[in-house]
């Protein structure tokens, strides 16, 4: 590793995707290393770096990890936010955008997990807290244009990448975006016109087959 920042990752780690358009966004150069997650062994740097969790996505600054994907984010926009802040400057905002990013992380994702892998009764429930968690998201988000108002911030790189997902979530259980969260969807696509974002989000259908592996969905 020759560069002073940088990244190990897996190309569809949407977690990951968070900490590369972070650094995109506010212009940090670094260094990508790829992660293979399909591997089931970790590799001895990410062992090395992150010997707690052996997860990914691990930002090495200088030779020092980072590791969580919104603490990385966290960390980004204070060493390098000096123009551009990706979380909110008033107290009570950056408390709330925080606690969003929870909620994505420990309800949207544990119950996009069980939509995919669940059959039958269980997978329709999982299928309608889906949708009950992204009409919420829906109803934070409003009729801005961003999760914080005008300005691209700490909540929409949280997000973002879970949107390489919607073409699975339709795909493999019927939802209908467009019609259950239509601010939703135009945010996705307001948010997909930045370079930032469109040089890191995969493909939604690439993503859904490779997901479809993992889950081992017929």
């Amino acid at each position: 590793m020759d560069s002073e920042v940088t990244c190990v990752d897996f190309w569809c780690n949407e977690f990951g995707m968070r900490v590369r358009i972070a650094l995109r966004e506010l212009g940090v150069p670094f260094e990508y290393i790829e992660e293979d997650l399909r591997v089931r062994e970790r590799s001895e740097l990410v062992r090395r770096m992150n010997p707690v969790h052996r997860s990914i996505p691990i930002l090495i600054h200088h030779g020092l990890p980072v590791c969580g994907s919104a603490n990385i984010i966290e960390y980004i926009d204070e060493v390098w936010g000096e123009e551009t802040r990706l979380l909110p400057g008033d107290p009570a905002d950056r408390a709330d955008a925080r606690f969003w990013a929870d909620f994505i992380d420990h309800k949207v994702f544990s119950t996009q997990t069980k939509f995919f892998t669940s059959k039958g009764e269980e997978k329709e429930a999982a299928k309608e807290e889906l949708v009950e968690h992204l009409k919420r998201l829906e109803e934070v988000l409003g009729d801005k244009c961003f999760f914080s108002g005008d300005e691209f911030g700490f909540l929409d790189v949280v997000f973002i990448p879970f949107s390489s997902m919607f073409y699975g979530y339709e795909q493999h259980g019927g939802i209908d975006l467009e019609a259950e969260c239509p601010n939703l969807t135009r945010w996705e696509k307001r948010c997909r016109e930045r370079e930032s974002v469109c040089e890191v989000l995969p493909d939604g259908k690439v993503q859904y087959e490779l997901h479809k592996k993992f889950y081992g969905i017929e």
